[in-house]
């Protein structure tokens, strides 16, 4: 069940910019809330028992309880910055303490990862908290200044083509990596 509502999250994270842009005429914000606030409940009873799970659900509960209570499309708008927010959190806390997220990812395929791959991981995982900190601020202003139309071409489109171009810039630059290693 934890595996499925994981899904549904990020599907819902996904589809979210588009369900706004064509379910507002059909739907209140406090509609879409109570339907993200359930998917984020699940996690909880379901998912595993660490505090950044349920720091994250607790934050996006309490989004949706805004939504709820203020029953604004506006507010609508701010649910991408907070998934940046999130991401730039997990992935900078990661290079506080502990092992950087990069690494983490990295060690699931192998185990033993060389001292090099470890210093790149680091770095990877630097750069990803740029990516989340500059779509985190481009969503926010689109939120904040521009149509809907622009902030869900942006939040729907844009900024997973420019997840995809980090992610293959990447494997690019890691193969090179593999190849001086």
């Amino acid at each position: 069940m934890s595996r499925l509502t994981g899904l549904l999250l990020v599907l819902a994270g996904v589809l979210y910019p588009f369900a706004v842009y064509f379910g507002m005429e059909h739907f209140s914000p406090w509609q879409f809330a109570l339907l993200l606030g359930s998917l984020w409940a699940a996690r909880v009873l379901t998912g595993e028992r660490r505090p950044d799970n349920l720091g994250m659900a607790l934050v996006a509960i309490g989004f949706c309880l805004l939504l709820v209570v203020f029953d604004s499309s506006r507010l609508l708008r701010w649910y991408p910055v907070l998934i940046s927010g999130f991401m730039l959190t997990l992935f900078g806390l990661s290079l506080l303490r502990g092992m950087p997220m990069v690494e983490r990812l990295a060690r699931l395929t192998d185990p033993d990862l060389p001292d090099i791959a470890i210093r790149y991981t680091r770095h990877v995982t630097q750069v990803w908290c740029l990516f989340f900190l500059f779509n985190g601020l481009v969503a926010a202003a689109l939120t904040l200044w521009a149509p809907l139309s622009w902030w869900t071409l942006y939040t729907g489109l844009i900024a997973y083509g420019l997840m995809a171009t980090l992610f293959a810039a990447e494997w690019i630059v890691r193969q090179r990596v593999r190849g001086r290693a």
